[in-house]
Parts: structure tokens; C-alpha cells; sequence
């Protein structure tokens, strides 16, 4: 089963826009067709960007029910240590969560909006993708030419790898 990890704003863009693609990745884990892996650092961010004002008032859920929504992630995912000792990520360290949930829960992709991850393409041989990129994905259809596949990872080299220390 492919292994991912998201990033918070998916979660709050599948709450508000049923049907788009982040609702469709969110239904994918829903129906075990992917495993997510969380840490307890997203889930906390899940959680405070949820009850943002701006956020709160589009939202039709109750607090419990929002509330209740975290607690099922936890339940549907494999929440990791969040403990992977990783240089920050310097254009935005607060995104280092999200690559230390990927390493630790050997993710296979980490599926983001956010320029800062997405620019990565490539971390430690996980693939930095959009919602759109992902559903394209789970269609087969994203990379299915191992040369390009071979070019991106190539032109990604530059990614520092952590040692093998640091994954113990």
C-alpha cells in the first residue's frame, strides 16, 4: 500500500471543498487504498489551523465534530515518533515536520500545495507532489516513464541525504 504523508492544508481544503482533490486523497485513506502516516507535531497543527477564526466560520462541523475528525486520523493512520533529528528545511523549517514523518514512516510521497515542500521534488527518495500529482497517481499514470522518473530524481541530487545515523 502507497505510504503518504499530508500536508495540513489538504486536510483543511477536503473539510471545505467536497469533491476537490484533496477531499478525493482524504477518501482514498478513508477507504485503506493509501496508509497515512501522521505525527503528533501535524496533528497539532491540523487541529490549531482548523479552529482559526477565518477557517471556523466556513466550517459547517461542530467543535466535537472537528475534534472528533482529529482523533479519527489518529486512528486510520500510523502516527509517528517525530523524533528524526533532520537539518531544518531552511524556506521554512516549520515544514520540517512533514519530512520527518515521511523519513521516519518511510513514506513514499508527501503531497502538498506548499512551494516550500514542492520545490523539493524529491527528499531522501520521496516524491514531493501535488493533490493534482497524487490523484494522477493513484490513476498510474504519474511517472509512468521510468526515464523521466530517472531525470527528476537526477536533477534533485542536490537534496542532502541524512546519514544512516540519523534514521536509528
Amino acid at each position: 500500500m502507497i505510504r503518504v504523508v499530508l500536508d495540513t492544508n489538504l486536510f483543511v481544503s477536503a473539510l471545505l471543498k467536497p469533491d476537490s482533490n484533496p477531499d478525493r486523497i482524504i477518501t482514498l485513506v478513508r477507504e485503506e487504498k493509501v496508509l497515512l502516516l501522521i505525527s503528533d507535531a501535524i496533528c497539532d497543527e491540523i487541529t490549531r489551523v482548523l479552529f482559526y477564526p477565518k477557517i471556523r466560520k466556513r466550517l459547517a462541523a461542530s467543535d466535537e465534530e472537528l475534534q472528533n475528525f482529529i482523533k479519527l486520523l489518529r486512528t486510520v493512520a500510523i502516527v509517528t515518533p517525530g523524533s528524526l533529528n533532520l537539518p531544518l528545511l531552511a524556506a521554512d523549517p516549520d515544514d520540517t515536520k512533514y519530512l520527518i514523518c515521511a523519513v521516519e514512516g518511510r513514506a513514499e510521497y508527501i503531497v502538498s500545495s506548499d512551494h516550500h515542500l514542492t520545490d523539493l521534488v524529491v527528499y531522501q527518495g520521496i516524491r514531493v507532489v501535488t493533490p493534482a500529482e497524487f490523484i494522477e497517481i493513484d490513476r498510474g499514470t504519474l511517472f509512468s516513464d521510468r526515464n523521466t522518473y530517472m531525470k527528476m530524481l537526477a536533477d534533485a541530487s542536490d537534496v542532502a541525504p541524512v546519514s544512516g545515523d540519523e534514521l536509528k
